[in-house]
Order: structure tokens, then C-alpha cells, then sequence
């Protein structure tokens, strides 16, 4: 029996498409190995970027990059993050809607300096 359930993660990089693409594909890989998601249990990906990502959209990234899974007929969809005085920079999140099996642990992930968001969700504190 699977339920439908909300993954997050969340990276901090430099604007550039390299980087953007490196860990975009980095925090996706390790939330799929980690969840064991298959292609076919994920609904969709929804992107948000804070305001200095402007180089590469994080869509485009995963697309582009080294995807352990083929996403090509995945909804994906990313939107700008809302400006709050202080917030942190150079952050790209993540939530995945998937079936994951019902009694599972979900591991949400946050790398390269965004574990101080939710150190309370995140596996690599």
C-alpha cells in the first residue's frame, strides 16, 4: 500500500549554471536513493529559487544534468521564492509529491549550507 506524500530539500550554490546544475542533481539524486523513489511514483517537482538565481532555471538544471532517473515526462515547475528582510541567499528548494510505501520513513535533504534552514528535517546535520 503507497500514500502520497510531500519531500523537501533545499541547496544553497552560486548563481552559475554550473554549479546551479551540480547541485540541483546532487540534492535530487540523494532525496530518490534516499526515499527509493521510482520515475513512476512521482506526481511532480516544484522548484522555488530566491532572487539572486538567475542564471538557470532549476527545471532546465535537473533536464540537463545527471538525473538518476529519466524525468522527461515528470511536471516540473519552479517559482520565485518571496523576499523576506533577512532571509538566507542563494537557495534552491524543493518539494516532490510522490507514493512512497505507507509505514516509510520519509528523508528529506538539505546540502551545501541550507541544512540551517530545517536542521530539524535534515538528514545531514
Amino acid at each position: 500500500m503507497k500514500k502520497i506524500t510531500g519531500i523537501r530539500g533545499a541547496v544553497c550554490c552560486e548563481n552559475t549554471k554550473e554549479e546551479i546544475t551540480e547541485y540541483v542533481c546532487r540534492m535530487m539524486n540523494q532525496i530518490i536513493e534516499m526515499n527509493k523513489i521510482k520515475e513512476k511514483d512521482i506526481i511532480s517537482i516544484h522548484f522555488t529559487i530566491t532572487n539572486e538565481i538567475t542564471v538557470l532555471n532549476p527545471c532546465t538544471a535537473l533536464r540537463k544534468g545527471n538525473s538518476i532517473i529519466d524525468i522527461s515526462n515528470i511536471a516540473l515547475f519552479c517559482s520565485q521564492e518571496a523576499q523576506i528582510e533577512g532571509g538566507m541567499k542563494n537557495v534552491i528548494r524543493v518539494l516532490i509529491h510522490a507514493y512512497i510505501k505507507k509505514n516509510q520513513k520519509k528523508h528529506n535533504v538539505y546540502l551545501n549550507g541550507a541544512e540551517k534552514l530545517r536542521p530539524d528535517y535534515s538528514e545531514n546535520k
